[in-house]
């Protein structure tokens, strides 16, 4: 592995260990780390702990979903696999699936104008408009319908099945989105127009200079139009303006990994998500 590959992945992996620090506590077991949320809001998950020295064992998975389950959370590991390749082959044989999802990572330089990828607009959420309630409430439904019906093919779940989602916010997990896009540490979007309503969204999370952009998700009868592309490329753009030099993101499949493409994103490894074989399609 070459030196600049690997500083990066090493930035990524203290990324991915700060994001839940600051709502959540951590456990550990052995070479692992359980991230238990405090309050409401989305769970996290269990991943390698940064100054481990051994990889982790199937005794130490099984003890991580043991204390998972007795909470009440989702069974949920992730790894980068370049930086713990012995994880794929423990959780196998612990019985959960494993989604190989490309990482990648950002080439400033081949970043387009949003404007150039879609006719639909993308506008910034501000807690201090009026309808933030509203949209932070439409953005996570069109996340719902978007990753409900996955791939990147046209399809017929469009705004009727996006408001038919959308639920009531927590006051608390309003409240979070308001302070982390506030701070910085956030930020969220939607693709709209007046006539049908937001059409895509998408979100990131920042801590210090590196950000992972996540949640990006088109109305199935809105696809093909570049919607998926012109969020990315808007979050893109607003992550560089703020100071990050280090923008990341998961890709779903290789179909939608060549979405990110377009935007200026390459791969450097791959992102490891396990679950219960039941719960990944």
């Amino acid at each position: 592995m070459d030196v600049v590959r690997a500083d990066v992945l090493d930035r990524l992996e203290r990324f991915y260990d700060a994001v839940p620090r600051d709502a959540a506590r951590a456990e550990e077991y052995g070479p692992l780390v359980l991230f238990v949320r405090d309050g409401a809001g989305w769970p996290f998950y269990a991943r390698p702990r940064l100054d481990a020295t051994e990889p982790p064992s199937l005794a130490d998975v099984t003890a991580v979903r043991a204390r998972q389950r007795e909470l009440g959370l989702p069974e949920a590991f992730e790894w980068v696999h370049e930086v713990t390749p012995e994880l794929l082959a423990v959780a196998r044989s612990a019985g959960l699936s494993v989604l190989e999802a490309p990482l990648m990572v950002l080439d400033p330089a081949r970043l387009p104008d949003p404007m150039t990828l879609s006719d639909v607009p993308v506008r910034i959420l501000d807690p201090a408009d009026p309808g933030f309630a509203a949209d932070v409430a439409v953005r996570r439904a069109v996340a719902a319908v978007g990753f409900s019906n996955g791939g990147t093919a046209r399809g017929e779940a469009g705004p009727a099945e996006r408001d038919a989602a959308v639920a009531r916010l927590d006051v608390v997990a309003l409240e979070e989105e308001a302070v982390r896009i506030a701070d910085g540490r956030r930020i969220s979007v939607l693709a709209d127009i007046p006539e049908q309503g937001a059409l895509a969204s998408g979100m990131a999370m920042r801590v210090d200079d590196v950000a992972e952009i996540a949640g990006v998700a088109t109305l199935p009868l809105a696809r093909r139009r570049g919607l998926g592309a012109a969020v990315t490329a808007t979050l893109a753009h607003e992550l560089l303006a703020a100071g990050t030099d280090l923008v990341l993101l998961s890709a779903g499949s290789e179909e939608i990994a060549r979405v990110y493409l377009r935007v200026g994103f390459r791969r450097v490894g791959t992102a490891c998500i396990a679950e219960p074989a039941a719960l990944i399609g």
